[in-house]
């Protein structure tokens, strides 16, 4: 194959890793430009294979550090214009082609390998510290797509995808237990009088029903102030954003849903659920 038929090829494995898993959050939907769809599936790959890294769980932690270390040194070539693979051409043709911020790919690195090494947090200002890395990039990336990143729209767009992360976390609590993670503050989780022993023995019990409810209540905050993104994007970004905020706070809905039980319950969004948020997000 030339050049060209290698990078087409890259991108339509890229499309075909993206729609091969499953996410909360459309990736992918009807309201992604065509042209932009690859671009999208690219980076999704980036970032998925580097969490798959940090989540390899039968491998050491040395293993682990030494394998995203290395992830990050294919990421540097590639930034130094030495792309190592036909996927790494394909992403640096990507970053080429709208001048992506190169930090938020190193960023989203930094979380990656913290995942390795940090399986606690002391306060709430850590935990937006590691979202600030995990999650926002990813917002500021896509705006840097659709042409319309500027600081204002960034801290809005950091709203809405710290919500998503939070919104992840209440919704994988017994996941990441069983990976030996929480990410819920431990001062909060200590006010409420909820110790690890709960986590352990899967109980939802008034205290940890109450811990999950504010958390719930400050990351729906969070999402309302980021909605007003919504009203400054291109139509088509516009009703993708609209989704991926509904599709979170749905997930918290149903948590509440099942009182607070997701150590039993992991809510999840079902293919009737996004028909019903379609059409929902019409008046949103």
């Amino acid at each position: 194959m030339n050049k060209e038929e290698l990078l087409n090829d890259a991108y339509r494995n890229a499309l075909q890793f993206t729609t091969s898993h499953y996410e909360n959050f459309p990736v992918l939907s009807f309201f992604i430009p065509k042209h932009l769809k690859k671009h999208i599936a690219i980076i999704y790959q980036f970032a998925r294979q580097a969490d798959d890294i940090a989540d390899e769980g039968n491998f050491s932690i040395e293993e682990r550090l030494y394998k995203i270390h290395m992830y990050r040194d294919d990421l540097f070539k590639t930034v130094n214009h030495n792309p190592p693979s036909e996927f790494w051409k394909a992403f640096q043709f990507t970053c080429q082609q709208f001048s992506l911020t190169y930090k938020n790919f190193y960023d989203l690195l930094s979380a990656f390998e913290q995942d390795i090494t940090v399986i606690r947090y002391s306060t709430y200002n850590d935990l937006l510290d590691y979202c600030k890395r995990s999650a926002n990039p990813i917002g500021r990336i896509i705006l840097e797509l659709f042409n319309c990143s500027n600081e204002k729209n960034n801290e809005y767009s950091d709203l809405i995808c710290t919500a998503l992360q939070l919104t992840n976390f209440y919704q994988d609590i017994a996941v990441d237990f069983n990976k030996g993670r929480i990410y819920i503050p431990i001062k909060e989780m200590k006010a409420h009088g909820v110790n690890e022993n709960l986590f352990e023995v899967k109980e939802n019990n008034v205290n940890f029903n109450k811990l999950l409810g504010s958390q719930i209540t400050r990351t729906r905050f969070l999402f309302e102030e980021g909605k007003k993104l919504i009203g400054v994007l291109p139509l088509k970004l516009r009703y993708q954003i609209k989704l991926t905020i509904l599709s979170g706070m749905e997930i918290l809905s149903k948590i509440e849903k099942v009182n607070f039980d997701i150590f039993r319950n992991r809510p999840k969004l079902s293919k009737f659920d996004f028909i019903k948020l379609t059409f929902k997000m019409a008046v949103m």
